[in-house]
């Protein structure tokens, strides 16, 4: 029977291809090959039973409760103008080297990134902002689109990410769960705040490689990235009052979380505060635009959840098929042991963000494989932040990435789809780079948080 639960993982994939809701569609599908099993005799009825304790479990994570709250402080941050401000700022900072915006667009995608955690705001913000104005000062099509794309996904890895609070607690449960099958009835923990430690360092070093190809673009092709051409020196209090209230803003959040005052859920509710108090200072908070701030929270929210509720009960009938057996069976057997097995779940996952969204891998795929890939001694918090920039990195890859459908929804009709997909490419391979560095160099990942939790 183990066959038919890759079936039905192919049939959900084809689903969605469809377009038919991710939440439903998971749902629904494993619903359908249940009752279906039941009826024939294949599938024990008592899996569905646990269905109201894990839906329990869902409504009563403590953990889960920052996402709204991560949510609630980037929507916040995107309509206080925050990002126009930053890169007006930084524009005039640097506007009198060559290739100086597109530094600046990085710069100002990578605070936000550390503002907001969500890509799809991060991406359409930064191309209404930067994109005419990078097109007006004869920056190359390419160039442009690849930069504004690459700097809105940096928020899939720099912290607080949603995708790193949604990947802590699946982990987290992987974690406990290889453990007891190694035995160990006294397991180690790891959690959110372990991922965001871990996550620094990479994510700081895809920016530096970045700004590097950036600066190598700007030497060697030197016309697709001319100067701004700002004379005037930018004042320092308007640096200030542009840089300051962000970067305190991520210092509040994330020093809470590293040096152990706040669990992530307690610093979520600490930027989501932060966030109003801005909003309020910049006067840009009025009761109608906070009311839109709360409905977007709720609906980014719901179909969070929804889609959690949906791939746990997807998760429930794939191991009642026994397809977690059949999966750890397959990786076991590969050549090349825990090498072989890491490769093959990463191409998986890579090729899986052409169709599915990071949040339905995260539920679906993690939690099948993760405890696997655990099992065979894998460090959690190493194997997190790999599949975090895995899936960043499908976010940019031609021609399903979502990035750049959130792009072409906003760029001018006279830009073409091929100069987006051509921009994104060398970003693409220095995120394959940046992945295969830390494959081979774990403890980019893993010496920050054994400094500062002892791990």
């Amino acid at each position: 029977m183990e066959w038919i639960a890759l079936v039905m993982f192919g049939v959900v994939v084809l689903v969605l291809l469809a377009g038919f809701p991710v939440a439903f569609s998971l749902g629904g599908v494993a619903l359908i090959f249940a009752l279906s099993g039941m009826a024939l005799g294949g599938f024990d009825a008592a899996f569905l039973g646990t269905m109201p304790n894990r839906l329990f479990g869902i409504m009563s994570n403590e953990t889960l409760l920052a996402v709204p709250l991560f949510v609630f402080m980037g929507i916040t941050m995107e309509r206080a103008r925050i990002a126009e401000n930053l890169l007006e700022a930084l524009s005039a900072l640097f506007g009198r080297l060559r290739g100086g915006l597109g530094i600046s667009v990085m710069l100002v995608g990578m605070l936000l990134a550390a503002s907001t955690g969500i890509v799809g705001a991060t991406v359409v913000t930064m191309g209404l902002l930067s994109l005419p104005t990078m097109l007006k000062r004869g920056y190359g099509a390419q160039i442009a689109t690849g930069t504004i794309c690459a700097a809105g996904t940096l928020g899939q890895i720099i912290p607080p990410s949603i995708i790193l609070v949604l990947l802590g607690d699946v982990l987290s449960s992987a974690y406990s769960q290889a453990q007891l099958q190694q035995g160990i009835f006294s397991p180690d923990t790891v959690s959110v705040g372990d991922l965001f430690v871990g996550a620094l360092i990479p994510g700081l070093l895809l920016v530096g490689m970045y700004i590097l190809y950036l600066v190598g673009v700007a030497i060697f092709s030197p016309a697709a990235m001319p100067a701004a051409g700002h004379t005037d020196k930018p004042r320092l209090i308007d640096l200030l009052a542009a840089l300051l209230p962000p970067l305190v803003l991520i210092l509040a959040v994330l020093g809470s979380i590293i040096v152990g005052f706040a669990t992530p859920t307690e610093a979520a509710g600490v930027g989501a505060v932060g966030a109003i108090v801005l909003a309020l200072l910049k006067r840009e908070l009025q009761f109608a635009r906070l009311t839109e701030v709360m409905q977007s929270t709720i609906r980014v929210s719901s179909m969070v959840f929804l889609i959690l509720i949906g791939a746990s009960i997807f998760s429930l009938v794939f191991r009642g098929y026994g397809g977690d057996r059949l999966v750890q069976d397959v990786l076991t057997s590969l050549p090349g042991g825990v090498v072989g097995a890491v490769v093959t779940v990463m191409l998986l996952m890579f090729l899986l963000g052409f169709v599915l969204d990071f949040i339905e891998i995260t539920f679906v795929v993690v939690p099948i494989v993760g405890p696997i890939l655990l099992t065979m001694g894998l460090d959690p918090v190493w194997l997190g932040i790999m599949i975090a920039i895995n899936l960043q990195t499908s976010f940019l890859t031609p021609p399903f990435g979502f990035a750049l459908f959130y792009l072409r929804g906003v760029a001018p009709d006279s830009l073409r789809t091929m100069d987006i997909y051509r921009g994104v490419i060398p970003f693409v391979i220095i995120q394959l780079l940046a992945l295969l560095l830390l494959a081979l160099v774990p403890e980019l990942a893993t010496w920050l948080p054994g400094v500062v939790y002892g791990r």
